[in-house]
């Protein structure tokens, strides 16, 4: 099961997060993509913890329910393993050599790029192109994760009912959606130094890209389980109860000053800090956009207080924005979706492009 698997088959988008199962089914007609299907199913309280998977069973029951919703018709899957569980190196290799003599050779030289043995890792490779400095090699992505990162995630998918086809990268999951929303950029996003940042349950991923590439990713714990939290012991509610009064609102007139606007600011401070990070070590000079991901950024009016902070323009997510609804999917409930459904989205692109 290799990390870039070659396009075959639509295969349904399966993001597995810290708190909910997302499926997404595309189709594509010319260059207009369309929404088929989509559900995000909530996953139990730590049956995922920090993006590794603790308990596959609970995890696959929420996957089926998601199949159930979605009524899906397709049932190959392409999931993402994080990018902290992923080796990736860019190594060149002559351009004469066919994938099998490329296969073999990376695999007799594995060992120097890959601090474990090739017993307990999946690996794959990706020619990106001529090399630079030297016309008759070729750079080579080379990717490598520990299988048990890999079959964990295969393991939900089929508990869930789904064939997982492709297994790829949270972070190339990103790039591939990010190229949608770009389309909206002045100059298609190209030139321009943009902060991709994904707030989810339990982390906070801060990819930059530059060119539309991913330049620098950087993950920090932090998330809207914190805002849960807060609500659970301010108002005496269950994990799952809080998690719902969030969505759904029904909270007492002081949970927006006393509770989300505090959260608020501290997602500020979180988005801040990461971009200081960058600056500090990049020569790229600052960030022209900010777009915000993840579940917390459909909470209202935290683009704003972001802006603010950073100084820096900030955009929510949204990479539906140019395609076709299929009449199952709900408008408004997808546009409060969209940002938490980025790497459900490019993982639905793979094969379709």
């Amino acid at each position: 099961m290799g990390i870039f698997s070659k396009k075959s088959a639509p295969v349904i988008g399966l993001d597995i997060s810290s708190s909910a199962a997302k499926l997404l089914e595309l189709s594509r007609s010319g260059d207009r993509y369309r929404i088929e299907s989509y559900a995000v199913e909530p996953l139990p309280a730590n049956s995922v913890v920090e993006k590794n998977i603790t308990d596959v069973e609970l995890v696959g029951d929420a996957v089926r329910r998601a199949v159930k919703r979605a009524s899906v018709k397709s049932r190959n899957a392409a999931v993402a393993v994080a990018g902290s569980a992923v080796i990736t190196k860019v190594i060149t290799m002559p351009a004469s050599l066919s994938d099998e003599e490329m296969a073999s050779q990376i695999e007799l030289e594995a060992d120097q790029y890959i601090p474990y043995s090739l017993e307990e890792v999946n690996l794959d490779f990706e020619v990106m192109g001529p090399s630079e400095n030297d016309p008759d090699r070729v750079d080579v992505m080379l990717a490598a994760s520990r299988s048990e990162n890999v079959d964990v995630r295969i393991a939900a998918a089929e508990l869930g009912g789904l064939t997982a086809k492709i297994v790829d990268v949270e972070a190339f999951a990103l790039e591939n959606a990010f190229g949608l929303i770009a389309q909206d950029m002045p100059g298609g996003g190209v030139g321009q130094t943009i902060a991709l940042v994904d707030i989810g349950a339990t982390m906070t991923t801060l990819s930059v890209l530059h060119d539309l590439k991913i330049i620098y990713a950087r993950e920090q714990v932090f998330g809207g389980k914190q805002l849960t939290e807060e609500i659970q012991r301010r108002y005496g509610l269950s994990f799952e109860e809080a998690g719902m009064a969030k969505r759904q609102g029904g909270l007492p007139d002081n949970y927006s000053p006393e509770v989300l606007e505090p959260f608020k600011e501290s997602m500020a401070q979180q988005v801040n800090r990461a971009l200081q990070f960058f600056y500090s070590s990049s020569q790229y000079g600052s960030v022209d956009q900010i777009v915000l991901a993840g579940g917390c950024a459909s909470i209202e009016g935290v683009d704003e207080v972001i802006a603010a902070k950073t100084g820096v323009p900030v955009i929510v997510a949204n990479p539906f924005a140019n395609m076709a609804l299929s009449s199952d999917v709900r408008p408004q409930v997808l546009s409060n979706d969209a940002p938490s459904l980025m790497i459900a989205c490019g993982l639905a692109m793979r094969s379709l492009y």
